[in-house]
């Protein structure tokens, strides 16, 4: 299987992103083929008020029903070109609330997964820049992983990297590739993104496929313009960097290779040696 990340420059502008991704997919495709494509976390809307978010956000549809723009669109391009695709995350309207949700759609356009982000981003940033996700978002519950094709995927967004203890249960849920699409701030990303992704491909000994998003974007709520790190990148089993996307928007593919994940695994067979957890 030969899966891609895409990195995207998004705003606060829904049409603007849907052309963007749409135009780096087109040339992805235009160039090699892949099996999976998987976009970065929020790339609908970045930036913008809660009200502004609130507006861009869809109500996601019953499982074969019709639903909004940026569904629709991340279902009209897995068939389209007959891929799996990985959506990133986007706003989803739920009543009076948001949540910032992960979608996998199959090459005839079924719906495989919904992954809701679990860990809210409510920190200050080294700069002295605040986060609050909890102010806009709800926050997931369950850890949620889906087939595609012959490999399990297992759906972890951005602030979750943090969290090993969810990688762990994926990694226990049979997961052997894991998506994790992001939104770093540059603050953090530049010390604590290649890194903790790295770790966590050695722990769980599987492949991991980070898209993010790069460049500035304006923060409504404040005013403050706010920097993504991008960086988007692919580790193997052993926490090698097989592929990574230069600065500004473009993408990065590599096949994921199961059998040397098996070695890894067979190994270095770490999960049955877990004993504290």
């Amino acid at each position: 299987m030969r899966v891609a990340v895409i990195q995207m420059s998004p705003n606060a502008d829904k049409a603007e992103n849907i052309a963007q991704a749409r135009g780096l997919i087109e040339a992805l495709a235009a160039e090699q083929k892949v099996d999976l494509i998987a976009l970065p976390e929020i790339w609908t809307c970045l930036g913008g008020s809660r009200a502004h978010k609130f507006a861009q956000a869809e109500a996601l549809p019953e499982p074969g029903g019709p639903g909004g723009e940026a569904y629709e669109f991340l279902r009209g391009i897995a068939m389209t070109h007959n891929i799996h695709v990985h959506g990133g995350s986007i706003g989803e309207l739920a009543g009076d609330r948001l949540f910032n949700t992960s979608l996998v759609f199959s090459p005839a356009g079924k719906e495989l997964a919904r992954y809701r982000k679990i860990h809210l981003f409510d920190i200050t940033t080294p700069d002295g820049q605040g986060y609050k996700e909890s102010a806009t978002y709800g926050a997931g519950q369950e850890v949620v992983t889906c087939m595609v094709g012959e490999t399990r995927v297992g759906l972890a967004i951005c602030y979750d990297l943090r969290f090993p203890e969810l990688f762990l249960a994926l990694r226990r849920a049979g997961t052997e590739v894991i998506i994790l699409p992001a939104a770093f701030t540059l603050q953090t990303g530049k010390d604590h993104w290649e890194v903790l992704l790295r770790a966590r491909a050695i722990e769980t000994q599987c492949w991991i496929a980070a898209p993010a998003c790069t460049g500035a974007y304006l923060e409504g709520s404040t005013g403050e313009t706010r920097f993504t790190y991008g960086h988007s990148l692919i580790a193997d089993p052993w926490g090698h960097v097989v592929a990574k996307a230069s600065d500004g928007i473009g993408y990065a593919a590599a096949n994921i290779d199961k059998a040397f994940m098996a070695r890894v695994r067979a190994n270095m067979p770490v999960l049955e040696h877990r004993r504290l957890v």
